[in-house]
């Protein structure tokens, strides 16, 4: 999973106007007394923005609301598929470009499935006006992800920005236990 964050919002997203800090504050409170699942807010060391361990989702401090909600969704869908499928923790391990191409589907699988959870998570709160903004995030933060895989550039994330996505259908999120595996700072979620 790879999160570049940090554009200034002139250069995407233009248009949308979504209270993402009333959403944020909605969601983690969801995330904790909904799954047990605890949301720290900490010092991320530069590039990272985000971790977690199946139990915990920490993020950076210094995000916008719009970034942060995005990480919340994401992470959110990661847990519960470490805490759901027996794979996807293994799956959702660093890579060190340049990456094999023929892991690209299972990959954009894995980060496609979290992104139908982390939809539905805000569904199930009544969150309706993101679907095409998380959408547009998530083929955008794909798009970064297969150049980081390809090249290890890690570029710009403005530049891998495209409106008009196709639209994420959110998954029914399963019943789950959360479980502490381990933290992964070690430069996957960038």
């Amino acid at each position: 999973m790879t999160i570049l964050i940090g554009i200034p919002l002139a250069h995407y997203n233009a248009g949308m106007t979504i209270p993402f800090a009333a959403h944020c504050r909605r969601v983690q409170e969801h995330i904790e007394k909904e799954y047990g699942i605890r949301v720290v807010t900490r010092d991320i060391p530069d590039p990272l923005t985000g971790d977690l361990n199946g139990l915990e989702i920490h993020v950076d401090f210094n995000l916008t609301s719009e970034q942060r909600l995005f990480l919340l969704g994401h992470l959110f869908g990661h847990t519960v598929q470490w805490n759901t499928e027996p794979d996807a923790f293994l799956i959702g391990q660093n890579y060190r470009p340049p990456v094999d191409e023929k892991l690209f589907p299972r990959v954009l699988e894995y980060e496609g499935t979290a992104a139908q959870y982390g939809l539905a998570l805000m569904h199930e709160i009544g969150i309706t006006d993101v679907d095409q903004w998380f959408s547009n995030y998530t083929a955008s933060d794909q798009r970064y992800l297969l150049h980081f895989y390809r090249t290890g550039d890690k570029g710009e994330f403005h530049e891998f920005w495209r409106e008009h996505a196709k639209l994420i259908e959110a998954k029914a999120i399963p019943k789950f236990v959360a479980k502490k595996k381990v933290f992964r700072m070690d430069g996957v979620v960038i």
